[in-house]
């Protein structure tokens, strides 16, 4: 595993999007990017995340940035956290083996309740109209994170 940080160019991948189509870094080409990554539909803290950055897209947008959430979740449960909580944010789905998140290192090792387990590191990256890694915000909390990405995203 390579690690990525600022100034990197992002990795290529394909993920697919809860409408059954997919997502590429080429379809990020001449657009500034958020991607942030997240552990699981539908649970406090990703929900919590999710609506913290729909209720700033139309900001993102004036700031000429595009917002993407990925989960392992399948395109489906996508479809339910999208439909459940109103979210207008884009979300895709990074559940195949080696995918994104794998290649970020972004997929690791965690730690809960005395419990180890692999999961999703919640972590979100804002990325050039080339490509490249601006800003890497790892280990997220999210209690004013969206906020944070954008004052970023507007000043890049």
């Amino acid at each position: 595993m390579t690690t990525y940080s600022e100034g990197d160019a992002f990795p290529d991948f394909t993920m697919e999007t809860p409408d059954g189509g997919t997502l590429t870094k080429a379809d990020l080409a001449g657009r500034k990017a958020v991607i942030f990554f997240y552990p699981k539909d539908n649970t406090p803290g990703c929900t919590t995340e999710a609506k913290d950055f729909t209720a700033l897209k139309q900001e993102f947008e004036k700031a000429g940035t595009r917002l993407i959430g990925v989960s392992k979740d399948s395109a489906k449960k996508h479809q339910n956290f999208i439909a459940k909580h109103d979210l207008t944010v884009e979300l895709a789905t990074d559940a195949e083996e080696n995918g994104l998140s794998d290649t970020l290192g972004v997929w690791g090792e965690k730690k809960n309740y005395g419990r180890t387990y692999m999961g999703m590191i919640r972590s979100t990256y804002l990325l050039g109209e080339d490509g490249t890694i601006l800003r890497v915000w790892p280990k997220v909390r999210v209690k004013g994170h969206a906020e944070e990405v954008l004052e970023a995203a507007r000043g890049a």
